[in-house]
């Protein structure tokens, strides 16, 4: 709809360039007028100021400046008819794509919340994305919301502000990631987050060492140093190059390109009979080999053993190929 209104105004302002051209030629090629005077007398007529004429017209003269004065009416009525529409539209267009935004964010629980959309920020709307779990991004910069406003559901306004966080679903969240590169910001809205949804997972950006302890106190429950990352995996590229290559290797880019699937007992109890490893036979049944356990107390047990008691709320950490993780997913329609 703002493209039809946009090439409306093209053709309009093209008809007023036209109109312009044509006085100024006239006056000057057919009435002897300088260019300065055909195009005072191409403004003058045109725009109805009134003002008085360069010097007297002849009978020819005046029929081509009523010519001009009636054609430049028209068009530049019809041109300013076409701006104020646009503009009207567009306003009510944003407004309506708030209102319909706000209505999907209303409409989530058990979401994500990003803040900021920054590097680290994109890369964590990203993964979400590829995995389809819905997440909303606060944001103050305007021009980067315009950007991806179309792929990705923002709030706009600074995050530390307790009315934004409402405005994103925070009591409503399984989730929240505060990416922004301000440690104090980032302490600060730990703070809030944790106030007001106790059971909220939160997962925190720190650039300095000295802020990882203090943002755990504030309630985040995992904090990341995305340089320390970074300076870590390189060195390993030099130490153990074929292991870390490997290990990139196992890709973890979208839904239907992972090598790791993290799965609940649950769903898988839902359809077998699970009290051990041994009895999930994953390896026969879909290729798929588990290479980690992890207990419902949160304990993490790399290779475990094919006797292993299986409980209630635990979880398998499955390894293999991405036809192998699909033909496990549609086994057992896990989600």
């Amino acid at each position: 709809m703002l493209k039809l209104f946009k090439s409306k105004i093209a053709w309009a302002l093209t008809l007023m360039c036209l109109v312009l051209a044509i006085g100024v030629l006239g006056y000057h090629y057919y009435y002897n007028f300088t260019w300065v005077n055909a195009f005072y007398m191409t403004v003058i007529t045109v725009t109805t100021v009134g003002f008085s004429e360069v010097r007297p017209l002849g009978e020819d003269a005046k029929i081509f400046t009523v010519f001009l004065i009636i054609s430049s009416v028209f068009i530049f009525g019809f041109a300013i008819s076409v701006i104020s529409e646009y503009i009207l539209s567009k306003n009510s267009l944003q407004l309506l794509k708030k209102k319909r935004v706000k209505n999907k964010i209303n409409g989530l629980s058990n979401h994500v919340i990003v803040c900021g959309f920054g590097r680290n920020g994109k890369q964590a709307a990203e993964k979400l994305s590829a995995y389809n779990k819905p997440f909303v991004v606060i944001e103050k910069d305007e021009k980067i919301i315009e950007a991806h406003e179309d792929e990705v559901l923002f709030v706009q306004g600074d995050v530390n502000e307790d009315e934004i966080l409402l405005a994103a679903g925070i009591e409503r969240a399984q989730y929240l990631v505060t990416a922004l590169p301000d440690d104090a910001v980032n302490l600060f809205v730990v703070l809030s987050a944790r106030q007001m949804n106790k059971e909220l997972f939160i997962i925190s950006r720190a650039s300095q060492l000295t802020s990882v302890k203090k943002l755990e106190f504030a309630g985040a429950n995992k904090v990341i140093m995305p340089d320390k990352i970074g300076g870590d995996h390189m060195a390993s590229l030099v130490v153990m190059p074929d292991l870390i290559t490997f290990m990139d290797k196992l890709s973890m880019e979208g839904e239907h390109t992972t090598n790791l699937e993290e799965v609940k007992i649950d769903n898988l109890a839902s359809k077998m009979v699970c009290n051990s490893i041994r009895d999930l036979d994953l390896r026969r049944k879909t290729g798929c080999t588990i290479i980690g356990y992890i207990t419902p107390s949160g304990n993490y047990i790399i290779n475990p053993e094919a006797d292993l008691e299986l409980e209630p709320k635990g979880k398998v950490i499955v390894l293999g190929r991405p036809e192998q993780i699909n033909k496990l997913n549609l086994m057992f329609q896990l989600d």
